[in-house]
């Protein structure tokens, strides 16, 4: 039986039964429960500093009724570094490498925002869709031109983050093999592959947590556009 490199982005299913929501569930099980104690174990203390750091990163620039969204999108960070990074390990699947996963993450959060803004402030939501001093002529095509825009902004969110993992993947598959059939014929060559390999994860590991930035940064510009 002859496998495809593009196996590894298959949902894995046992007895028909798709395991996504079971990879999707155990990474939030490796994270330890906050507790109120004055003095936590050096995780819990590494975890609540850097969650901190990161909410009071994305949220300062943001008005005050745009708060509520704090525990939503750190939660979200959380999750998608976790999906990321495990699916770096061997015989393990990365949900995030699933297209309709990140659009149904993409899609509801960013009709949120849109939804908000029309909501609380109807008349900047839609100036948004056509710039200041813009002439007579090109107010039709301007308006169309950021109504595409508008719509696109979802489907780059979910494309963005599903093309840079499964980029990433293929990759390093691709030189771990031929490191693992140069290693009979070129040693050497095999050896320097493998050095390359190992530099390549490392890269990937960052690209991991940096897209799982991206995505929730993206999300909380659309926020502040309508907040």
């Amino acid at each position: 039986m002859n496998l495809s490199f593009f196996d590894q982005f298959m949902s894995p299913v046992i007895l028909g039964i798709p395991l996504i929501a079971i990879a999707m569930l155990i990474p939030l099980l490796l994270f330890p429960d906050p507790s109120n104690k004055w003095l936590n174990n050096r995780l819990i203390t590494l975890q609540s500093w850097f969650l901190h750091n990161f909410t009071k990163q994305i949220f300062l620039p943001i008005n005050l009724p745009g708060h509520k969204w704090a525990l939503l999108l750190t939660s979200l960070m959380l999750l998608l570094m976790s999906l990321n990074l495990l699916g770096l390990l061997p015989y393990t699947f990365t949900p995030t490498t699933q297209l309709s996963l990140n659009m149904g993450l993409a899609v509801p959060l960013w009709l949120a925002t849109v939804i908000i803004g029309l909501r609380n402030q109807p008349t900047v939501a839609l100036g948004h869709l056509l710039p200041e001093g813009t002439p007579t002529p090109l107010i039709p095509v301007l308006i169309i031109i950021e109504t595409i825009s508008l719509f696109i902004r979802p489907l780059a969110l979910g494309v963005r983050l599903t093309a840079n993992l499964t980029a990433g993947h293929l990759l390093i598959q691709l030189i771990a093999t031929a490191a693992f059939v140069l290693l009979s014929i070129m040693p050497t060559v095999a050896i320097l592959t493998s050095i390359v390999l190992f530099l390549l994860t490392l890269l990937e590991i960052a690209v991991a947590m940096i897209q799982a930035y991206v995505f929730v940064l993206l999300l909380s510009l659309y926020l502040q556009e309508n907040v």
